[in-house]
């Protein structure tokens, strides 16, 4: 299993935030990418849906040979994370507690606000987890539609960002939280904006690094981590355009996605969304 891939899979472009940060820490490892842009956004599925979503995808990973699987998706965490690791073989790591850790060490007053797509907000998986880890921390949650398709759409910076980003954060704003979770893996890609919208005594947290981090503890506990001295290859699979998908992960990510593959899931077919 030592030479196994990991598997990540997304909605889209979000969970490259936590490939980025795998790439970084463990650089040894191969890694397999699939961002599921036929369906995006998962945030505004229904449970069922991103259960099917999550497992198709998980499956698809194990055949590939994974040795771990990684779900980079809150919204696909909160809805399907049990259900895929009661059927796949390999373990499975979500994004939603390795953020809450995080989140926990970096406040000083014990407060702090997690912002995520409806689905994320509604499922109400962080109050749960918080519970679950037993943190000493007091977690409120804020829905941000249309973050996610802003970033989907290579919409990041400008005015008219900040705008809505200001727009869909005006309910924290006089909140006494100083710890901002970033609920959703697409959402580090909208930092500087949301940065600048709650100000200096504000931190945000992302569960990317600390994801990451949990990969690696994992696997050395496995003892499946391999040879730092190696170079993982990277292999991203599409189930949109493969040429969209290169371009706006290239900007994103600063480095050259030169293996991307139309990979299709005929199973979720009936979940194409309408507009692709």
């Amino acid at each position: 299993m030592r030479d196994a891939p990991i598997g990540v899979f997304d909605s889209g472009l979000g969970g490259l935030t936590v490939l980025q940060s795998l790439t970084d820490l463990l650089p040894g490892e191969d890694l397999i990418y699939v961002g599921d842009t036929a369906r995006y956004p998962y945030g505004d599925r229904t449970t069922e849906q991103l259960q099917r979503c999550a497992l198709a995808i998980a499956t698809d990973l194990q055949a590939a040979g994974a040795k771990l699987i990684v779900i980079a998706c809150n919204s696909a965490t909160a809805a399907a994370l049990d259900l895929v690791r009661e059927r796949i073989r390999v373990p499975v790591i979500g994004v939603v507690a390795p953020g809450l850790r995080a989140a926990a060490a970096t406040s000083r007053t014990g407060r702090a606000l997690v912002i995520g797509t409806r689905m994320t907000v509604e499922s109400g998986i962080y109050a749960h987890t918080v519970a679950d880890l037993q943190l000493d921390l007091e977690v409120a949650t804020l829905a941000c539609p249309g973050f996610v398709e802003m970033v989907e759409a290579g919409r990041t910076e400008g005015p008219s960002v900040v705008r809505t980003v200001r727009e869909r954060l005006a309910p924290m704003l006089t909140s006494r939280v100083d710890t901002l979770v970033l609920g959703c893996t697409h959402f580090p890609l909208l930092a500087r904006p949301i940065s600048e919208v709650v100000g200096r005594g504000v931190t945000l947290v992302s569960s990317a690094d600390e994801t990451a981090f949990e990969v690696r503890d994992l696997l050395e506990r496995t003892g499946w981590l391999r040879d730092r001295s190696t170079q993982g290859a990277i292999r991203v699979l599409t189930s949109g355009s493969p040429a969209r998908f290169r371009t706006l992960g290239e900007r994103f990510l600063g480095v050259p996605l030169t293996d991307v593959q139309a990979h299709a899931f005929p199973e979720l077919d009936d979940l194409v969304s309408a507009d692709r």
